[in-house]
């Protein structure tokens, strides 16, 4: 079946359909967010979230407000692992309420890919995972050191990563599930190559490789 959707044409497999209200389906995912920042997470999670009616849980929001509220309370140091515990508590509940959620965030640490499908098994969802990809160290610099920059967020690339230091997948300290399918997107492309690819995996069968490892 398809699902027309401002202009885009996906391909819904209904089997990951779970019924809401009487008379009505939804598609619900728990999609897991990966990337540098200024890789493109946050552009892709809110354009997804607008075509799929998903909830995008920004870490960087939730960090910043703890680091603003906190200043004389917390240690800066033990932000990070409060937001996010505050970032799951927020991601089961929205599941639990059959809202489908996008945490956007980098994914660095094996802990966040167990907890992520732990948590969308626990509420029948489809756990679906996308990296943003981009290879071009002067570009994220660019893109970090020129967008609005929230307390929590760094203000570039590391000056390690600016002395001759070739950034591949394979040097990329983002984890990927090695049990289900994922998907990396090259940002350095115009954006309108790959939200189609985006909103077709997310439309995929928990074994559709078709979409598992690839570059689009």
């Amino acid at each position: 079946m398809e699902n027309k959707s401002r202009g885009w044409v996906i391909m819904v497999n209904w089997d990951l359909v779970k019924p809401t209200r009487e008379g009505e389906r939804s598609l619900m995912f728990f999609l897991q967010m990966s990337g540098y920042p200024g890789s493109g997470k946050s552009t892709l999670s809110r354009i997804l979230a607008e075509r799929t009616g998903a909830i995008v849980l920004d870490h960087d929001i939730v960090k910043t407000a703890l680091l603003e509220a906190s200043e004389e309370l917390l240690d800066p140091k033990e932000t990070g692992n409060i937001s996010y515990h505050i970032d799951w508590a927020l991601a089961d509940f929205l599941l639990s309420q059959g809202r489908s959620v996008i945490l956007d965030s980098p994914c660095m640490y094996e802990v966040m890919l167990a907890k992520g499908g732990a948590l969308a098994e626990k509420h029948g969802a489809a756990y679906k995972y996308i990296e943003c990809f981009l290879g071009d160290v002067e570009e994220l610099d660019r893109r970090l050191t020129a967008r609005p920059r929230l307390r929590s967020q760094v203000a570039g690339v590391p000056a390690k990563m600016k002395e001759g230091f070739v950034l591949t997948q394979e040097t990329s300290k983002s984890k990927r599930p090695s049990d289900v399918p994922y998907l990396i997107v090259d940002t350095g492309q115009p954006l309108d190559r790959y939200i189609t690819e985006a909103l077709a995996f997310l439309a995929e069968e928990k074994d559709g490789s078709d979409y598992s490892n690839q570059l689009s």
